[in-house]
């Protein structure tokens, strides 16, 4: 597994194990060509949760979220369902606007379900959109999006007619 990180390390933590359980670590540690703190920092920290939350980042900045959202649904698919679990495990602590906010819920719901994943529990605390929003403002496609709209997105008041894995 590669370094977490090439950010500057300015913080310590310490934790006390016993000499079993420091020696075990260092096995792995040296097993996986890492020191110590690298590797205890990939089981807490794991790539697939920095390169989650970086994404929200970059959701909050995009001129154009359209093409974000396609980034994060390629990112989430290509997750194990171990790896998707740790990789949003947890809000990001991005500050989304409510429309970005269901959306990325939706994805996840949809992506879990997919794969087989717990839904985390923090997506409970996201409420739907009061005003249904539709992929398109063709009113001869909205009886379509109305029906073919993924559950997790139709729970949000989002219609869609594709999600996590598809494109449009």
């Amino acid at each position: 597994m590669p370094a977490m990180s090439s950010q500057p390390k300015t913080e310590q933590l310490q934790i006390r194990v016993s000499k079993a359980q420091k020696q075990e670590i260092v096995r792995q540690a040296q097993r996986a060509r890492m020191s110590m703190s690298d590797w205890v920092l990939a089981r807490l920290l794991p790539d697939a949760r920095q390169r989650f939350v970086a994404l929200n980042a970059q959701l909050v900045k995009a001129d154009q979220p359209g093409f974000v959202l396609a980034e994060i649904n390629d990112f989430l698919t290509g997750l194990n369902r171990f790896e998707l679990a740790m990789a949003v495990s947890s809000d990001s602590g991005v500050r989304l606007d409510p429309y970005l906010q269901n959306y990325l819920a939706a994805m996840i719901e949809q992506c879990c379900l997919l794969k087989g994943a717990e839904v985390p529990a923090w997506l409970a605390a996201i409420k739907p959109l009061r005003t249904p929003r539709f992929a398109t403002e063709l009113e001869s496609v909205r009886l379509h999006l109305l029906q073919q709209s993924p559950p997790a997105f139709r729970n949000r008041n989002i219609f869609i007619d594709t999600s996590v894995g598809g494109r449009v």
